[in-house]
């Protein structure tokens, strides 16, 4: 058990960055903007927004773009990919595309990846044109572009320009134990899934720590958990607001792709038994209620796991609702610098 408590501890935002049912993409984006402001106002310490293809309700596509515009129209918070996923991707192209963003922003910029491909095996193909590089190939794409993006080395054939030399820092996700082991050997910060795939986390934490070997970027083991938040000034209305997350997560498990919903007085009869139970087990690490009740179960989980840092989504169809949550959230934690 640890016995850190949340006020010791940074706290950062994970935005999907959804499409509102009845709204754009362009409001999306303009809602991300606002948010990001909010919570650099409030002292978060990042702000990701992750690869997602092919998804009605998710506008973050295209992820570098996203990054810069929030970079752009915010002055100190960190902004990042949770994450990029590296399969769809040349080494040396996320490392031009990261080494912009760190000359344009310098020391803002984080660069997450992961392995999946965040999608499904159709719009795989359309990616990438071919399946044929292999999930083994993973951990030396890893080191090929932290290569790019290390010191200058003027001998090398291929160099990223802009990249080499900017340091962007590496981050590995993961929502299994083969990432964090990756992200111990390689020496880099580790951040977990556990807002859709908690079943792993511990298992998966005891091995980034086991596994870690320091590195130029990280001396010691550095461990994020991404969990689900919604906060409100009563458990009642939190409880109320949720119901768009559980509406959210019941599309993952029958695989149907559908814009955010407003959240139900109800959610029977939009789940089978057996949806709610894939949706519960999914959702475990999940945190609803008003201050007190969140702040309560959110320093149970901290000391459970001891991370170094909570990462949070806010599955919120409301933006002003969804604003009072991370607002909420603000006071429990430690302020960014």
């Amino acid at each position: 058990m640890s016995t850190k408590k949340l006020s010791d501890i940074p706290v950062s935002v994970l935005d999907l960055v959804p499409i509102l049912e009845g709204k754009t993409a362009a409001d999306s984006f303009k809602n991300t903007v606002d948010l990001a402001q909010h919570v650099e106002k409030w002292g978060y310490q990042r702000y990701w927004m992750a690869e997602h293809h092919n998804f009605a309700g998710i506008a973050s596509s295209a992820t570098v773009v996203l990054i810069g515009h929030v970079a752009g129209n915010t002055t100190k918070i960190r902004v990042g990919s949770g994450g990029i996923m590296l399969p769809n991707h040349a080494p040396l192209v996320v490392a031009e595309q990261f080494g912009t963003l760190g000359t344009l922003y310098p020391g803002r910029i984080d660069l997450g990846l992961g392995r999946a491909p965040g999608t499904d095996q159709f719009t795989a193909m359309a990616l990438r044109r071919d399946l044929q590089t292999p999930v083994e190939e993973f951990p030396q794409n890893v080191v090929e572009l932290r290569n790019y993006l290390g010191p200058v080395d003027p001998t090398a054939r291929v160099r990223a320009v802009p990249g080499e030399g900017t340091n962007v820092p590496l981050w590995m996700l993961g929502s299994s134990t083969f990432g964090a082991q990756l992200a111990g050997i390689l020496g880099l910060p580790y951040a977990f899934a556990s807002h859709f795939a908690p079943s792993q986390l511990h298992a998966a934490l005891r091995v980034y720590k086991e596994s870690f070997q320091p590195s130029a970027q990280l001396k010691e083991p550095y461990a994020i958990a991404c969990v689900n938040v919604v906060a409100a000034d009563t458990d009642e209305e939190a409880k109320f607001l949720s119901t768009t997350m559980y509406q959210s997560f019941i599309n993952v498990v029958r695989g149907t792709g559908k814009t955010m919903q407003p959240p139900v007085k109800s959610m029977d009869g939009l789940w089978d038994a057996n949806e709610r139970y894939a949706v519960q087990q999914m959702l475990r690490y999940s945190f609803v209620g008003s201050a007190a009740t969140v702040q309560e179960e959110m320093q149970a989980f901290l000391e459970e796991t001891g991370v170094d840092e909570i990462m949070v989504a806010g599955n919120v169809y409301d933006h002003a609702a969804r604003l009072r949550s991370y607002e909420i959230l603000a006071g429990f934690f430690k302020r960014a610098d």
